[in-house]
């Protein structure tokens, strides 16, 4: 730790408030970049034309390069410094939202967001970590994480209202451009406002546990899409097997190291056990649904861009409330049952989207979004913060990486798996509802995707297109609402989890509270009235 790091207990002037907005930016843009690409879908697959299986990648590479990384770059950011990882980070990350701005195929896209998704993992842990070293003292650096998570929070609730902003006047790729200006102003401001932080006691990076890690979780997310796209086949299967087994391997190899890539001791704990899984599930399932919630406004409901992101907003502004409020409730209630309770009413939501039809009005889908995205607010807001308090205080480093890895990791798997069960349900249905006398390529086209078979449609005569797209439209609703269903009953699961092995968990910032006060810190309070 060098001269620029605060002594213990000393108060934060305007420098770190100022450097934690610098902080904060490139989370925000982060967070917006899990969710912006949904609005985008319709517009990009017209250019681009992906498959359903490229449409998965391009969403979630993103998230899984992202959380395969996260650990990793939080190691190499104690060995050469974690402001200068952050600008590098930070460089290509504008570089990367270039490429996929102008990306002119679908695997140009996804090697794009693949990119993103790399240098991504080296702008979350820095931030986090910095913050750490910027506020010493414990109220004020609770303030400035609950900044740092409502980021998190308002920037996947806002992504689909700023790609529909964008969209209304440019092409698809301007989602992308939003990172570039705000990783400018970062690589300008944080010399200037950012200390340097370099650990004393920085191990060496284990790049075979680094290659195990993403040779386990790449091969089994591949396997899972592979299988649901087109039913249990050999290869598939021999891959979903041996990215498994390499995932033992790296667990065992975790396990022989004096420092490891990934603390599995803590995984002892049954209190952080749950907390991390509550994160990678509670907050994981929400992307799935987004994706289907975007294609089923534009593509059933019509709606341009703007129309549906504008739809979204009320779901968005009411989980940014509770997240908001979620910090000053931990006083009355405990936090385990706070993020207990708003499990179980996210868990209703999802069972509340069976009553959206394809024929509907949009109210069912926007009160069944509020009370879903209510339920979220406190899962966010206190994730994070209830995983370092059930971690010891000298393992927070890994604990804070493990959150953020499940956090993204979570998005992202949701996508894969949700949107893959969706995928099945309608080609599954789709393959015996063809009408006769398409051509094969046009019926092959309608069977792969909702919007194929729109396009199809449109170009087919009325007697022939009218009762394709309703058909198409039906069978999309039946995968939507099979994902609800899914949804809603793995997140009432967790809610019980949380209820009954939440219980007694503190966040940080409780524990922080009731720490003994440091010398600097009680000459920082103000006297009692009595003494003055």
């Amino acid at each position: 730790m060098d001269a620029t790091t605060p002594a213990q207990g000393r108060k934060a002037g305007a420098k770190e408030w100022l450097g934690l907005t610098v902080l904060a930016l490139p989370t925000l843009v982060m967070s917006v970049d899990v969710t912006v690409l949904y609005l985008a879908l319709p517009h990009l697959g017209a250019d681009l034309q992906p498959s359903a299986n490229q449409t998965l990648w391009i969403i979630d590479i993103f998230g899984f390069l992202l959380a395969g990384f996260l650990i990793t770059m939080g190691t190499l950011g104690d060995r050469i410094g974690r402001r200068r990882l952050l600008m590098i980070g930070g460089a290509g990350f504008a570089v990367a939202s270039l490429v996929a701005a102008y990306a002119n195929s679908a695997e140009m896209l996804i090697a794009a967001r693949a990119l993103l998704g790399f240098f991504g993992a080296t702008l979350m842990p820095s931030t986090l970590s910095l913050i750490s070293n910027m506020f010493a003292d414990s109220k004020q650096r609770a303030q400035a994480v609950a900044i740092w998570a409502a980021c998190v929070s308002s920037g996947i609730a806002i992504g689909p209202p700023i790609g529909g902003l964008l969209l209304e006047s440019f092409w698809w790729g301007s989602v992308f451009l939003l990172a570039v200006p705000v990783m400018v102003l970062l690589l300008v401001a944080a010399p200037f406002l950012l200390p340097e932080y370099k650990s004393p006691s920085a191990h060496k990076l284990d790049l075979v546990s680094v290659g195990l890690s993403l040779a386990s979780v790449i091969p089994v997310i591949w396997s899972v899409k592979e299988l649901a796209e087109d039913g249990l086949h050999a290869l598939p299967l021999a891959v979903l097997v041996a990215g498994l087994l390499l995932g033992v391997l790296f667990v065992r190899r975790q396990k022989r190291l004096t420092e490891p890539l990934l603390d599995v001791g803590l995984f002892r704990n049954s209190e952080f056990s749950a907390t991390l899984l509550m994160l990678l599930v509670g907050v994981g399932v929400v992307g799935g649904v987004y994706l289907f919630i975007s294609q089923y406004l534009q593509l059933i409901k019509d709606q341009g861009p703007m129309e549906a992101g504008l739809w979204m907003l009320p779901s968005a502004f009411v989980m940014m409330v509770t997240a908001a409020a979620s910090p000053a409730l931990v006083r009355w209630v405990r936090p385990g049952f706070l993020v207990g309770g708003g499990l179980a009413i996210s868990a209703t939501g999802y069972f509340m989207l069976l009553g959206v039809g394809a024929d509907d009005g949009l109210s069912a889908l926007v009160i069944a979004m509020i009370v879903l995205f209510s339920g979220l607010g406190p899962v966010f807001a206190l994730g994070t913060d209830l995983v370092l308090g059930t971690a010891p205080p000298e393992r927070s480093g890994s604990a804070a990486a493990m959150s953020e890895t499940a956090m993204e990791f979570g998005i992202s798997l949701g996508i894969a798996l949700l949107g893959s069960i969706g995928a099945a349900v309608y080609r599954n249905n789709m393959e015996d509802a063809v009408p006769d006398g398409l051509p094969p390529e046009a019926a092959e086209a309608a069977v792969e995707t909702l919007p194929g078979a729109i396009a199809v449609a449109a170009d087919a005569p009325p007697e022939v297109g009218a009762p394709l797209a309703e058909r198409a439209f039906a069978f999309f609703m039946d995968g939507f609402h099979a994902s609800a269903v899914v949804c809603g009953i793995t997140v009432g699961l967790f809610a019980l989890v949380s209820f009954v092995l939440l219980r007694n968990a503190r966040t940080k910032a409780q524990i922080d509270a009731e720490a003994p006060k440091t010398d600097d810190e009680t000459r920082d309070e103000p006297a009692p009235a009595a003494a003055r």
